[in-house]
């Protein structure tokens, strides 16, 4: 998987813009601040977890380095905590984004700077805490991503990070069951013209039929598709044990999980995100 895949395909989908809509044309028109108050309303309704776990972060006066930016929801939320914020992002696209919001908003930082996470364009020991929201699960090389997360974090310091959560309701019922179950189905009425599929489903069932149906349908190639819509090239989960493989140079602190999410299971505002939430929010300090 090469990164400039991943880039073309969030550059051309920037992070929940399908949700709210309007994304671009209200940004360079007179309203672009409409945008970022709806995409905010509607994504901390869906998910209030998030402020409430920042609420929980030593950020006052702290280097923060952010890790991945989308529309700069989590960035701007980190600045009016006090962080001396900084941002990265692979793509122009999310780099435009974040710049208009925090100049509309009269928000101060540090830095906002293109480029990957296996090469951070930052000194060594340069932060006090690297975030990253729902970002580093996108990454293929996760080591050398971590490697370089290791060296720009002071020895001090600390990374928190929103990752997919393996041992989910999502996970592993509505995606690993649910979701493949009626694929299948789709596949096979297309295939018997009973069946003439648009919108996502219809997106599946090409994606499916170019790469054969039961390629497609392995774990390790569906869950690419099946959490940031069917051209996503790369998703991975996690858990305890793999966060502790794929990142050696730290020492895993703490965990918890959030967001009871497994559509089109009807569980959202339901209790149990702690045990099968999909969101695995997890801190780690360099060892």
């Amino acid at each position: 998987m090469r990164e400039t895949d991943i880039a073309q395909f969030w550059s051309s989908h920037p992070c929940g813009e399908q949700l709210v809509g309007g994304g671009p044309a209200e940004r360079d028109g007179d309203d672009h601040a409409s945008f970022f108050t709806r995409y905010d309303a509607f994504k901390y309704s869906l998910e209030p977890h998030i402020p409430q776990c920042l609420d929980d972060l030593d950020l006052a006066g702290r280097r923060v380095l952010e890790i991945g930016l989308g529309q700069g929801a989590e960035s701007e939320q980190l600045i009016r905590r006090g962080a001396r914020w900084t941002g990265v992002d692979l793509t122009q696209e999310s780099l435009d984004r974040v710049r208009t919001r925090l100049s509309q908003r009269n928000l101060p930082f540090e830095g906002l700077h293109q480029g990957s996470v296996l090469d951070l364009p930052f000194p060594t020991n340069a932060f006090d805490m690297v975030f990253s929201h729902g970002v580093l699960h996108h990454v293929p090389d996760i080591r050398s991503a971590q490697r370089e997360i290791h060296r720009v974090l002071d020895p001090g310091g600390e990374l928190v990070a929103m990752l997919y959560a393996r041992w989910s309701l999502n996970y592993l019922i509505a995606i690993g069951v649910l979701r493949r179950t009626a694929l299948a189905a789709a596949v096979s009425l297309t295939r018997a013209g009973l069946l003439t599929p648009g919108g996502i489903v219809g997106a599946h069932v090409g994606q499916a039929r170019r790469l054969g149906l039961s390629r497609y349908l392995r774990m390790n190639e569906f869950i690419h598709h099946n959490t940031d819509g069917p051209a996503n090239p790369y998703s991975r989960v996690y858990d305890r044990r793999s966060v502790r493989r794929a990142f050696p140079d730290f020492r895993l602190t703490r965990t918890y999980k959030r967001f009871m999410h497994a559509p089109p299971l009807p569980v959202r505002g339901l209790p149990g995100g702690s045990l099968m939430g999909w969101h695995l929010w997890v801190h780690l300090r360099p060892r």
